[in-house]
């Protein structure tokens, strides 16, 4: 028995005792003024009246309303009027998916600013605003000249050295130097090669290519520009030149594209339990006022600590986005299965009454009269609830329970349906 119901009998037991007192106190007036009323006129009526009219008066609000309370809480079966128009289904066990509603940010799968290595002028811009590009593709190229001579230099010396070694190891053979001159040949030749590789990738760095596919933005510097290692993102535009510094350009990987939200504390271990489970939560995700457009995707990761100045969890989702229509920033609405409950029994949102025995439904009885039973609510989401307290088969009064009463009779609208999804 629930906590409600046992606080209803005790209201119960309360108001008949209160009644019962009542009832006790008039008949113990009656037997002590009847022997009188025979020999009572109507002048001492109206004193006996008077003197006792507040109690009197009492007595019978105190009546009246401990009928009222009773008739409410337990209303009398055969007080039942005609029988009440209603529409009924008859529930089934079905399994029913957990949804989780959230709202989120698109975000790049992959994303990065393009900055020079190196304090250079830029000579060649060999990509376009907004262009798809490949890893490895050329962006920039910078003046190269003073780099490649010098690369061309130690290049030059690093093969000079490399075949005064080669004629040591001859000489050596021919006993005609020492190994010592042998060892210091090598080195020098190690050196010089070490050398050639560093003003290699001095010269590498005039030459920026792009490290992941994706898409350009905005190019933000010209041939002729003077560019520097590290600066903040910027571009400055007046009435009689535009200037650039920082990232030259941004790649970002459109596709797929990632989509960040949160999720509250109280639902995590639902999604960690399908994450242990090794299965991929799904995920459906809209963009836009108008969502006419979903894309479904899955769960990446679930963030490794709680965020508790909202108590909520960071997710991200990944979903396709072959169309390249998604764009990082966009506000996302995203639904999300947590999980599925198996064999649960589901009911149209407004079958469920708040009564004060708590939540309850009307299932009719094989006599066609309603029943009023307690019930738990395990899940709602769009007009379907998750309930506990009926069995499957049950016909569940959905249309026309404001009418009704335990124990009244009711008349079907029309035929009995199995509950819908």
């Amino acid at each position: 028995m629930s906590k409600i119901e046992t606080l209803a009998n005790k209201l119960f037991s309360k108001l008949l005792t209160l009644k019962n007192w009542a009832l006790a106190q008039l008949c113990a007036l009656w037997k002590k003024y009847s022997p009188q009323l025979k020999q009572l006129d109507f002048a001492k009526v109206k004193t006996f009246t008077l003197k006792y009219k507040w109690r009197i008066l009492a007595i019978i609000i105190a009546l009246y309303a401990l009928s009222k309370a009773y008739d409410y809480f337990f209303p009398a079966t055969d007080k039942a009027g005609g029988p009440v128009t209603v529409t009924t289904i008859v529930v089934e066990k079905k399994d029913i998916p957990l949804i989780l509603e959230a709202t989120g940010t698109i975000v790049s799968n992959n994303i990065v600013d393009i900055r020079p290595m190196i304090t250079n002028t830029v000579t060649k811009i060999l990509v376009k605003d907004g262009q798809e590009v490949k890893a490895g593709d050329l962006l920039f190229q910078l003046d190269d000249r003073n780099d490649k001579a010098t690369y061309e230099k130690l290049k030059a010396l690093a093969d000079d050295a490399q075949s005064q070694y080669l004629r040591a190891k001859e000489l050596v053979a021919k006993n005609f130097i020492s190994k010592a001159g042998l060892e210091t040949s090598s080195a020098n030749a190690k050196s010089a090669m070490a050398a050639a590789k560093a003003a290699e990738a001095q010269l590498s760095f005039d030459y920026i290519r792009s490290p992941i596919d994706g898409r350009a933005g905005i190019v933000n510097v010209f041939p002729g520009s003077l560019v520097q290692a590290s600066n903040v993102v910027s571009t400055a535009t007046s009435s009689t030149a535009t200037s650039s510094v920082g990232a030259m350009v941004t790649i970002t990987q459109l596709n797929p594209i990632n989509v960040q939200f949160v999720i509250p504390e109280e639902n995590i271990p639902i999604l960690l339990e399908n994450q242990l489970d090794g299965d991929a939560i799904p995920v459906t995700v809209t963009v836009g006022d108008q969502g006419k457009r979903t894309y479904d995707g899955k769960v990446l990761v679930i963030d490794n600590q709680v965020d508790p100045s909202i108590a909520a969890v960071r997710v991200k989702a990944q979903i396709p986005n072959d169309s390249k229509t998604l764009l990082p920033g966009q506000f996302a609405r995203v639904s999300l299965i947590a999980k599925t409950l198996k064999d649960v029994i589901a009911v149209p949102s407004q079958t469920v009454i708040l009564s004060p025995r708590g939540k309850v439904v009307y299932i009719v009885d094989k006599d066609e009269k309603a029943v009023s039973k307690t019930v738990k609510v395990l899940y709602d989401y769009q007009g379907q609830s998750v309930i506990e307290g009926i069995e499957a088969g049950d016909r569940v009064v959905v249309e026309g329970k404001q009418n009704l009463r335990p124990g009244g009779k009711i008349r079907e609208a029309k035929a009995a349906a199995p509950a819908q999804n």
